[in-house]
């Protein structure tokens, strides 16, 4: 049975209802998140909220105190979830390396001088963006290149689009598509903590106009509301400050990982396009739709052949390597006549009129280059031309023409090896 997508996923990421959630391999925390939103909620509208209902006759307005506050817990709940149940941008992996940047290295040599080509390709590349040059890494687990701005998640194990950071507390990576739910997400937490924190002390307030006329005898009287009013001090310095640093990289066009990594370079920014129009990129613009269909399923791809070197195709300058190659052409054209010569008689006379000293002295020179690693062909396999314009290939010589040739000089020609 095929399976779909997010069940063969190759990064650490969690998945629900067949795919359409995913989360982070930390998702559990989102638990302990939620819960310190919800507890102190639920603490304001029984201890507090309930006791402001009558506070304000005009309108009945003390029960806006406890809507606010409960559709301030929803929404930053709701933004919680678009955030950490979403793909943040990740870029899909690739099956094989990029082809098309492959190259070949010749700069390497053998003991002997000769090439060696080895297979390579660009580890960065560089793109125009807005007229500035930006560089691109190749990304080795998701062997792709990463687009600009994109970085891969250590935590997750995927190539994330504008990546800004990994946040535990949502358990999700913050990206291209989720950053905006993540920057309201924080935001209306602030003002939640401010809400909360006001709404409190003004219960304080209304305590001592009453019954009890000092500070300590109204905070003895409601604790829950100096609870409240500590948490929330706290909590603000925490989801303000954030607030106010992503506030800042909008402002700027940057992300998190830009502004530790790159905090120090001078240079101009190349996503930098004013602050106005910033805001409205990450906020006002529609956010585009993800790259992955978790629940499609898988499609089988044929198995790819490995890259085919081209080392005895790329050209090499003249050197002693080189001249015992065009030996060997020279030596496989003389057995190429032999073979080719049906009449045993004309054997005899083409090898006779050699002299036995040179026959000797060549076969001499074949079983060197077959000891040096260069062997001589012989079976026809395949005619090809190298650089120079010569034609090469391997010959099959039939048994009986081995045997004319070899009772000719027999008694100069020293024992040779069986061809393989």
């Amino acid at each position: 049975m095929a399976k779909r997508v997010y069940q063969s996923w190759k990064g650490n990421n969690k998945f629900l209802l067949q795919g359409s959630l995913i989360f982070g391999p930390d998702a559990r925390s989102l638990f302990f998140t939620v819960s310190l939103i919800v507890v102190p909620v639920v603490i304001f509208c029984v201890f507090v909220a309930r006791k402001l209902l009558h506070k304000f006759p005009a309108y009945n307005a003390g029960y806006a105190v406890l809507v606010v506050v409960i559709a301030f817990t929803i929404h930053i709940l709701l933004m919680l979830l678009m955030t950490s149940a979403r793909d943040p941008g990740i870029v899909p992996r690739a099956s094989h390396p990029p082809e098309e940047e492959f190259s070949y290295d010749n700069s390497s040599r053998t003991e002997g001088g000769r090439h060696t080509p080895s297979l390579t390709f660009p580890r960065i590349k560089e793109v125009n963006v807005n007229g500035v040059m930006v560089k691109v890494k190749y990304c080795d687990t998701c062997m792709i290149y990463r687009p600009p701005r994109c970085s891969h998640c250590s935590i997750c194990n995927n190539c994330v689009e504008r990546f800004d950071h990994h946040c535990p507390w949502v358990g999700q990576c913050i990206g291209q598509r989720n950053y905006r739910y993540f920057f309201l997400f924080v935001s209306s937490s602030t003002l939640l903590c401010i809400y909360v924190f006001a709404m409190s002390a003004l219960y304080i307030k209304y305590l001592m106009d009453e019954d009890y006329p000092t500070v300590w005898k109204a905070m003895k009287h409601s604790p829950a509301s100096v609870v409240l009013m500590i948490y929330c001090f706290v909590c603000l310095w925490f989801v303000g400050g954030l607030t106010g640093f992503h506030l800042y990289l909008i402002g700027t066009n940057q992300t998190t990982y830009e502004n530790f990594r790159y905090r120090a370079d001078t240079r101009n920014s190349a996503y930098n396009r004013g602050c106005l129009n910033n805001f409205i990129e990450v906020l006002c613009t529609e956010i585009k739709p993800s790259k992955n269909n978790f629940r499609a399923y898988v499609q089988d791809e044929s198995a790819r052949p490995p890259p085919v070197s081209r080392a005895r195709d790329i050209e090499e300058p003249d050197s002693s390597p080189r001249l015992k190659v065009e030996d060997d052409h020279e030596i496989g054209g003389d057995l190429l006549k032999i073979s080719g010569r049906r009449n045993f008689e004309e054997v005899d006379v083409e090898m006779g009129s050699r002299n036995s000293n040179e026959l000797h002295g060549v076969l001499t020179e074949s079983e060197l280059m077959m000891n040096s690693e260069t062997e001589i062909p012989v079976a026809k396999t395949e005619v090809k031309s190298s650089s120079r314009g010569r034609r090469s290939g391997s010959w099959d010589l039939s048994p009986s023409v081995l045997a004319a040739s070899s009772s000719v000089n027999e008694g100069d020609i020293p024992s040779q090896k069986p061809a393989r």
